[in-house]
């Protein structure tokens, strides 16, 4: 198999090379076309001034033909000329004294084409007339310092081809090394991710399309890393949470078994709501799975939030009686309708209310609000309990976190209730968010787009009064 740097340097060489082939074609062909261009009118030019040194030397074309032939057409070979010469000269008569290949010598002509012959004129007298032929290029002589110079600017030009080829080449091979090292950096380190160095990251040298590459693959890298971490801390968790309730049932039945301990009503409560427990974690953690999947059944619906919001608080005004927490419900009036899973949502607004309850001392109070602000509806639950310790604010929807092991974990607390809450909003195509200030409190806010696909606006149910509705249950 041939490397990316092997083709990339043909490439290279093949644009190089035929970029340099190409031009050295047209400036060779230019290069001719002028100069045989210069070198024709410069002969005709010197033609005629030989023709007029003539008369001028001997006041008449006679022996002009003889002159010729024993001199050449070319002043400077002087040689005898070995054929026709390339060009005819006429007297005031139109008779032929210097014969070219269309013409005798002495042949006398009747009509002569303005166009084609050239007016020999000596002091504003006209003495004869002087046509060049048709193909004149044929008879110049090939050998003239001319022609030399023609060739040896077709060597320099073919030269120049040569080495701009090779300096293609070169480039090519620099260039193709330079675009290939950062590939076969992200090569090695894909393989030594796929080796389990999970979090493995690779030098970012440009600023291009590779760098994105390379910055999208170290943050792929660290990803890996960080939800293999997640995973293998879950799994733990999972493991501790599930050998606790475990742990009891099994101490119980066993020493049922053995009849070391009596059966009693109190033990079996005890094992009914370890059993409890055991049933909700892993309910939780199908919920979880499910969402993670993109397979979590919604029973989407148009629902109330005014409704939806008093259904929360008539499930928790027991509780919150029972500790002396006030909980007030607040709904803007002329709420539309929304169209959600009203049980999850039911489940999301419960699991907040909940938290909201163990952390809230007595005489304190629990906000449940619900308004439409841009197109987007909101849900607030917000309590005056001690808030949150900022540091773990960013973590607190990870799941099983615990800002208070100790606690939570008397409380048997799983630690997932904020996760699924987080992945059932998200499932409704909303987003939470939560603020909090220690020692006052937390505000947790839900927000449900209405101009998501699967919501619409429906005529709207107006509150009897007309104003917002503020209950404390």
């Amino acid at each position: 198999m041939r490397s990316l740097s092997f083709k990339l340097t043909l490439a290279f060489l093949f644009v190089g090379l035929s970029g340099a082939l190409l031009m050295s074609l047209l400036i060779r062909q230019r290069t001719q076309t002028e100069f045989d261009q210069f070198v024709l009118d410069s002969y005709q030019q010197t033609m005629l001034e030989r023709v007029l040194m003539y008369y001028e030397a001997n006041g008449s074309w006679e022996g002009l033909a003889y002159w010729f032939y024993r001199t050449g057409p070319n002043p400077r070979m002087m040689r005898p000329m070995e054929r026709p010469l390339p060009f005819t000269v006429l007297d005031v008569a139109q008779t032929v004294v210097l014969a070219g290949p269309e013409y005798e010598l002495g042949q006398r002509l009747a009509v002569l084409n303005s166009s084609e012959w050239i007016p020999i004129e000596i002091n504003g007298q006209r003495v004869g007339f002087l046509r060049f032929s048709t193909l004149v290029e044929r008879f110049m002589a090939r050998t003239t310092p001319e022609a030399d110079f023609l060739a040896r600017i077709n060597t320099a030009v073919l030269l120049s081809a040569l080495g701009a080829t090779a300096v293609a080449l070169l480039l090519g091979a620099l260039l193709a090394r330079t675009l290939t090292r950062p590939i076969r950096q992200l090569t090695a380190a894909t393989q030594l991710v796929a080796q389990g160095q999970l979090g493995h990251q690779v030098a970012i040298s440009a600023d291009d399309e590779l760098g994105e590459l390379a910055t999208s693959f170290n943050r792929m890298s660290a990803d890996l890393a960080r939800i293999n971490q997640s995973r293998r801390q879950m799994t733990a968790d999972i493991a501790h949470d599930l050998r606790t309730p475990l742990s009891v049932i099994l101490g119980y039945t066993e020493a049922l078994s053995d009849g070391k301990l009596p059966g009693s009503p109190e033990i079996y409560v005890v094992m009914h709501k370890e059993a409890q427990h055991l049933q909700r974690l892993v309910e939780d953690l199908r919920t979880l799975s499910l969402a993670d999947a993109g397979e979590l059944p919604l029973n989407r619906q148009q629902t109330d939030p005014a409704e939806l919001i008093n259904r929360i608080a008539v499930a928790h005004q027991v509780q919150a009686q029972e500790r002396g927490i006030a909980l007030v419900v607040q709904a803007a009036p002329n709420l539309p309708t929304v169209m959600i899973d009203p049980d999850r949502m039911a489940q999301v607004l419960g699991n907040l209310v909940a938290n909201a309850l163990r952390y809230t001392p007595a005489g304190g109070s629990i906000r449940l609000e619900t308004a439409v602000a841009a197109q987007t509806l909101r849900f607030v639950v917000a309590d005056t309990g001690r808030g949150i310790d900022p540091a773990d604010l960013p973590h607190i929807f990870q799941r099983f976190y615990r800002g208070e092991k100790a606690r939570q974990q008397q409380e048997e607390e799983s630690g997932l209730g904020l996760a699924i809450a987080e992945s059932l909003v998200h499932a409704h195509g909303g987003t939470i968010a939560v603020d909090s200030t220690p020692g006052k409190g937390a505000t947790f806010t839900i927000f449900l787009p209405l101009n998501h696909p699967t919501n619409q606006l429906p005529p709207t149910h107006p509150t009897p009064t007309g104003k917002t509705g503020a209950a404390r249950v």
